[in-house]
């Protein structure tokens, strides 16, 4: 069984329609009691860092997903939701985020910037393959996704399994042994993304 969590904070709908299109039969939970029985975990997210953390908080969710990824199942954070597995955020303020993997959410740097780029960062971008994973079997070693966002993720090159370059080189996709995250959508961007699902699905 695949779980989403539902925490007020994403497009939940287009996620389970991407697993439907798979042959997936995918749950959302907003009770943090039965997170435990999930085979295999999504948190997707769409918004702000600090709304995201405060409604995970509220009833515990934080801590049941914190306990999830720590049982070694396999766990899947989406757009925000990847961001929420580092240990902080910088937008709207330092917030702390769920720990799970080492580094930070930060800001594009717009003085990096050609003067033609524009943040939010939107539309289709290529992700470079930087570690074999089997998130991405089955995937050329660049593909292009769907990305909508503005701040991006720090960490050490050892949980960097992808990259993407809009004005700079940033991290698009991590791992840590059972925990996942990428950056793009993958419920939006067509084949690559519904290959990805469907890789998640078989771990």
């Amino acid at each position: 069984m695949i779980g989403i969590v539902d925490y007020n904070m994403g497009n939940l709908a287009s996620v389970i329609n991407a697993f439907a299109k798979m042959g997936v039969d995918a749950t959302l939970e907003s009770d943090p009691s039965k997170i435990s029985q999930y085979d295999k975990l999504i948190l997707p997210g769409v918004g702000a860092f600090a709304d995201a953390m405060e409604h995970l908080n509220e009833n515990g969710m934080d801590e049941a997903v914190i306990a999830y990824a720590h049982s070694g199942k396999p766990l899947l954070g989406i757009c925000l939701g990847m961001q929420l597995l580092f240990e902080s955020s910088q937008e709207f303020g330092a917030t702390q985020g769920l720990g799970l993997i080492p580094g930070k959410v930060v800001a594009f740097d717009q003085t990096k910037f050609d003067h033609k780029l524009k943040v939010p960062h939107m539309g289709w971008n290529e992700l470079f393959v930087e570690k074999e994973t089997p998130l991405f079997s089955g995937l050329k070693k660049d593909f292009y996704l769907y990305f909508v966002h503005s701040f991006h993720a720090e960490c050490d090159e050892k949980y960097t399994i992808g990259k993407t370059h809009y004005g700079y080189e940033f991290v698009s996709a991590v791992q840590n042994k059972n925990v996942y995250g990428i950056q793009p959508h993958p419920e939006k961007s067509h084949e690559n993304g519904l290959k990805i699902i469907e890789n998640f699905a078989k771990l």
